[in-house]
């Protein structure tokens, strides 16, 4: 019914603006907006009344086939918007609100500026993780959100209701702490717990159960939702407006006059035409995106994070790199090596891997879901035998599949050049979906039809939770939420946090006032505090006898304050990657910068050579396949024998013969020889080759030819 009507109200304009080009008249004055609506509403009333009785079936097929090609070129131009950008860099941040700016462009705030992301402190709620406005790209989707202020909820473990969420456990207090029955001897043995994990030594405390590092992530998905919905809860904000539409106005009007929602409120989420039903109903999409959890399971050292260098942060800054890592500024990367030691090279599947494989899309974790499409079965990237299809419920990158491409490879990447990108399948009817018929045959009449849904992510944060979420040793009573009956209890008669008098001191803690860590903990203040934070220094808590304790925020911290002994530690590591790297441009500025700022270690890239010639690469060569007995060269750059040097292996592509290559598997024995570990996923190569690998002579080397000798 919707679809007749959509189609006879476009035929009776197009009927309309016919009728009017046959014939010249004088421009009229422009209706009002009153006028015009009661013109639309008055002819399509007449057309729904007249226009079947006097247009004949030829022209309702004309009809017809003109909005159907309107719809279509309208479902492609959101393609080529969306190509355009995927073309333009890899999903990720691309710019937060602009707040200051100076006489040099790197004054002003890109990704980062006095804080990544728009990050900042609300340690003074109990699960408030504080983030700001930015703008981000997921696969091609530009948008823009609100304020976050996100919480620490995972996925529901035990229903796959749509965003259906838990409250992520806090870990406990070590029971060494708890035993001492003075606060003092809980503070100084608690100090001992923080230093062992800050130099990862276990051999006294094992840290691991009760400093538990959590991985957040940026979600996005077309879905199909008549009402403005909040995909995920925050204690602080929300989307203000009463449907998609009035967002989407308030949007518009805020871009048009250069003003902005005084709480941050309003997000610009995109609308497009995701289908056509029957070639005449638009099925309309709605972008939406959240922020939520997952515990790890696994612990992750601090040493696997690597700050990045952002030189126009730190040029504002006037830092050192040094100074710069412990600053709201800082982003880092992880180590994909997974190793205590840094090694720069290429590595496809890595550590961030391994992480968002244990998270689920939107039908949470007892998601199970695989990929067929176009014949070509998705397994676990790491996969030997192609026995086990890989759950693509779950947030991956990287696939293998049993059959070689066009290239010759069975390694594949989401997306067409997008290295950020994670993508999980869902079943969920809230997820628009999109659908594609294959045929096949010389007659194209052996036809399968594939219908999926897929959601996007990329890696936020890591958030450490620390004993400090429940370490409460003067046993002040939480009364839970900030909007219950009890919880206001906390803030009744005027009560402020007042250190001094009883009388105004918080009456227990809730949601919003979480302050129970005893002051005397730490030594210092609040760490690059922002005017966005809202913990307070100290403050002043009954406990349930009425004595007055001065107490910190207990929440979740960028930085913790200083503790006595141990030092200034960061818990949160945001490892969010940005839009802009994807881009040939910043590739080739990358390169030069670690040309500029490392010269000695990257000194064979100069014109003019600095290094030894020992230290350059070698060709190696396989041994003879069975058969035709060919062989490959391969050729290992000076990075990849230092990698090898230092114990590693290393992934590279043989030179081609009988037209083929082999991906192998590098390691070098602690004889000197080399060998292939791994042949094309498989332990042999399939056609024979031995896994020893000899140093080709030096009449046969010819790296520019790097094929069958």
């Amino acid at each position: 019914m919707v679809g007749a009507r959509f189609l006879l109200f476009c035929s009776a304009c197009l009927l309309a603006g016919e009728s009017e080009a046959r014939r010249y008249k004088p421009t009229p004055p422009p209706p009002t907006v009153e006028e015009l609506s009661e013109i639309l509403k008055m002819a399509y009333e007449a057309y729904t009344m007249k226009a079947i009785e006097s247009t004949t079936g030829d022209e309702v097929a004309a009809l017809k086939s003109r909005v159907a090609t309107l719809a279509r070129q309208l479902v492609m131009q959101q393609l080529f918007v969306e190509e355009r950008v995927r073309s333009d860099g890899d999903s990720g941040i691309k710019q937060v609100r602009h707040h200051f700016e100076g006489t040099r462009p790197y004054h002003a705030a890109s990704h980062t500026g006095n804080t990544f992301a728009s990050m900042h402190d609300h340690a003074n709620n109990i699960r408030t993780v504080g983030l700001g406005e930015f703008i981000a790209v997921l696969n091609g989707v530009e948008f823009r959100t609100r304020h976050n202020d996100y919480g620490l909820r995972m996925p529901s473990t035990t229903s796959s209701t749509y965003h259906e969420v838990e409250d992520i456990p806090f870990p406990d207090v070590p029971p060494e702490v708890l035993q001492h029955h003075d606060v003092a001897g809980q503070i100084t043995e608690l100090r001992e717990w923080f230093k062992a994990w800050k130099k990862r030594d276990r051999s006294e405390r094992d840290y691991r159960k009760y400093f538990k590092p959590v991985l957040c992530y940026l979600e996005g998905a077309w879905t199909f939702s008549d009402k403005l919905e909040e995909s995920f809860a925050s204690d602080r904000h929300f989307l203000d407006a009463a449907s998609w539409f009035d967002l989407q106005e308030k949007v518009r009007y805020t871009s048009y006059s250069g003003g902005k929602s005084n709480l941050e409120n309003f997000s610009y989420l995109p609308t497009t035409i995701m289908n056509m039903i029957n070639g005449t109903l638009p099925q309309i999409a709605q972008w939406n995106y959240r922020v939520l959890c997952h515990p790890l399971k696994r612990d992750l050292p601090v040493n696997r994070f690597r700050v990045v260098d952002d030189l126009m942060a730190r040029m504002a800054k006037k830092k050192t790199l040094k100074e710069y890592v412990t600053t709201r500024a800082a982003r880092f990367t992880l180590n994909p090596f997974d190793t205590d030691e840094w090694v720069d090279g290429r590595k496809n599947y890595g550590l961030v891997d391994d992480l968002m494989a244990e998270i689920p899309g939107k039908d949470n974790y007892g998601a199970e879901l695989y990929d067929d499409a176009f014949d070509a079965v998705a397994y676990p990237y790491n996969s030997t035998d192609n026995t086990k299809k890989l759950n693509v419920g779950f947030y991956h990158r990287w696939v293998r599949v049993g059959s070689r491409d066009a290239m010759g490879r069975t390694e594949r990447h989401r997306g067409f050049a997008d290295q950020n990108v994670f993508m999980a399948r869902t079943t969920q009817p809230n997820v628009a979906g999109v659908e594609v018929n294959v045929c096949k045959g010389w007659r194209r009449n052996r036809c399968t039809l594939y219908n999926q849904k897929w959601t996007y992510a990329i890696p936020l944060e890591v958030v450490y939770m620390t004993p400090l979420l429940k370490w409460n040793p003067y046993e002040i009573q939480y009364k839970g939420d900030k909007s219950s009956t009890l919880a206001r209890t906390v803030t009744a008669g005027g009560r402020w946090g007042s250190s001094r008098d009883s009388a105004r001191a918080l009456n227990g803690t809730n949601s919003k006032r979480f302050y129970q860590t005893p002051h005397e903990f730490f030594g210092g203040n609040e760490q690059g505090r922002s005017s966005a934070d809202t913990v307070k220094g100290k403050a002043g808590v009954l406990d349930r006898a009425g004595r007055l304790h001065v107490v910190k925020a207990s929440g979740t911290r960028i930085v913790l304050p200083y503790i006595p002994g141990v030092g200034s530690l960061r818990t949160r590591y945001p490892i969010m990657p940005v839009h802009g790297e994807g881009s040939a441009v910043w590739k080739e500025l990358e390169a030069l910068k670690d040309i500029v700022l490392s010269p000695v270690e990257n000194a064979h890239m100069f014109h003019e050579n600095w290094r030894d010639d020992t230290s350059e690469g070698v060709v190696l060569l396989t041994g003879k396949a069975k058969g035709d007995e060919h062989v490959h060269r391969v050729v290992l750059s000076a990075d990849d024998v230092g990698m090898l040097k230092l114990g590693r292996t290393v992934l590279v592509e043989s030179g081609e013969a009988k037209g083929h290559y082999h991906e192998v598997k590098i390691r070098v024995r602690a004889n000197g020889r080399f060998v292939m570990v791994r042949c094309d996923g498989a332990r042999n190569c399939a056609d024979g080759h031995g896994r020893s690998l000899t140093v080709a002579p030096p009449e046969d080397v010819d790296v520019a030819n790097d094929g069958m000798i």
